[in-house]
């Protein structure tokens, strides 16, 4: 048995001094999964979409129940997850290498078996679900959204990249001497010795990054932040957005653990028209009418085309 237990997970959560490496992410990945295998806590499937499944905990917790997890993606098994993440450390040092696109035929077995979305999705998941777990579901809302962003940073930077959270100062053209402050999630570029994380500035070569775990009540931001940027600026200033998914539990009659999409299509597309087009749309856990929908899938890929390949011609356009 482990000597920790779900309040201890709680506690590693809202640690502000932890999660500084990649390694920090994956021992807590690695301990909800153990501490699921040894507490069992009710797995429930979806009655709408059977792939999705949540976790109920004991009564000692409220019987608080889990977002929905896509057991596509959610790798349940502590041995298959350690496993999974030592084959993942090893291709970003592959990228890293090379630093330029990954040839799918070179490396089509470990890139067929999904395991770069499968790892990024399982450590994020096992972060949410402890939140979950909290009395106060806000209590940890703003962590875990702090956590995802802080774990694509550190992806990014793992291959090679510098890669950090910036706040710029925009010029208000028409107003000589005023400048509009606006913070950035991520800003990345493979130049180091472009401008720092403190510039207030974004040179040519850099690529601004909004990183969310949903686009949820977010997508008009996103597509706002491309605009201001490149008008502001009077360049065009590539911007792409990473979530994690657009999914959330639903009500249907008499069920609780039915699953409803959180994505706004016609949102998404009557902003690339009205406003501009994102330079990459990107998800860990895709829903299917991005694959399907030929306007959609023109748009949004997977997290992991984003790091096999289009981050590297993003990282070399100048």
């Amino acid at each position: 048995m482990t000597d920790f237990d779900l309040s201890d997970l709680q506690a590693s959560v809202q640690d502000r001094s932890a999660f500084t490496s990649l390694e920090d992410y994956f021992a807590l990945g690695e301990a909800f999964l153990v501490f699921c295998e040894e507490t069992s806590p009710t797995r429930i499937i979806s009655t709408s979409h059977p792939n999705y499944i949540f976790y109920q905990y004991s009564q000692h917790y409220g019987n608080r129940i889990t977002r929905p997890l896509n057991s596509d993606l959610f790798i349940e098994s502590s041995k298959q997850f350690q496993a999974a993440f030592g084959r993942f450390i090893d291709f970003l040092s592959i990228l890293k290498k090379y630093k330029q696109p990954v040839e799918a035929q070179n490396y089509g077995k470990y890139l067929a078996a999904n395991e770069i979305n499968r790892v990024v999705y399982t450590i994020q998941q096992a972060i949410g679900s402890i939140g979950d777990s909290f009395a106060n579901p806000n209590q940890a809302r703003k962590r875990i959204g702090q956590l995802f962003e802080r774990l694509v940073k550190l992806v990014i930077q793992e291959v090679g990249l510098v890669c950090e959270p910036r706040t710029i100062r925009l010029p208000i053209p028409e107003y000589p001497g005023s400048f509009m402050p606006y913070e950035l999630d991520l800003v990345f570029s493979r130049n180091k010795a472009v401008f720092t994380a403190e510039s207030p500035l974004i040179h040519p070569s850099e690529v601004v990054g909004s990183v969310k775990t949903t686009s949820k009540d977010r997508i008009d931001k996103i597509f706002l932040d491309k605009y201001l940027l490149t008008k502001l600026m009077g360049v065009d200033i590539p911007v792409v957005a990473i979530f994690l998914h657009d999914v959330q539990r639903a009500v249907r009659g008499t069920s609780i653990f039915a699953i409803n999409s959180t994505f706004k299509n016609n949102h998404f597309l009557g902003y690339t028209v009205a406003l501009n087009r994102l330079d990459g749309v990107y998800y860990v856990d895709p829903r299917p009418e991005m694959v399907v929908n030929e306007r959609l899938r023109e748009q949004i890929h997977d997290f992991q085309q984003f790091l096999v390949h289009d981050l590297w011609t993003f990282a070399d356009r100048n």
